[in-house]
Order: C-alpha cells, then structure tokens, then sequence
C-alpha cells in the first residue's frame, strides 16, 4: 500500500490534526514504515497457529449469577429521611 501525501491529510484531518508540511512528511515515512512491517507479519506461516483471542488460557472468572432474596422495600425506605410508596426522594441538582 503506497502512504501517500494525500492519505496522510485525509487521516490527519480524521484525526482533528493540523499538519505542517514537514510533519506531514514525516508522518508519511512512519505510516509507510508501519504498512511495510504489516505486509512483513503477513508473509509468516500461520497455518498450524490455532487463533486466540487473549494469550493465556484464561475462563470466566465471574460467580454464577444467583438469584436471592431481596430486602423488603418498605424495610429500606423506612429509613430514609423522605421518600414515597416506592423510591427514595432527593433533592433536586439540576434545574
């Protein structure tokens, strides 16, 4: 793939950046650089390389999601300084 000047403007404008020329000229042997070692990992015998998607053998590690019983809603709202027949009431922050 050939970087050329104008794809180096097109992703410096896609990245909000603003580029002088000497820097886009740089910017252009690093990205060339960078797709010419891409193209050099692409040459590489991958054909007995089983793919992965992490590189340690890792399972979940979360606990089953069990279902237990709640608190009585009545028994938390009890202790709230306001609330209705169903939620706490707060202040309101936002106007």
């Amino acid at each position: 793939m050939q970087i050329t000047e104008e794809l180096v403007s097109y992703v410096a404008q896609l990245s909000r950046l603003r580029l002088n020329p000497e820097e886009t000229a740089e910017m252009q042997r690093q990205m060339s650089e960078i797709v010419s070692y891409m193209d050099k990992l692409g040459e590489l015998n991958t054909d007995d390389v089983e793919p992965l998607s992490h590189i340690f053998n890792i399972t979940n590690v979360m606990r089953e999601d069990t279902v237990e019983p709640s608190y009585a809603r009545e028994e938390i709202l009890k202790n709230a300084p306001e609330h209705t027949e169903e939620t706490f009431v707060v202040p309101k922050t936002v106007e």
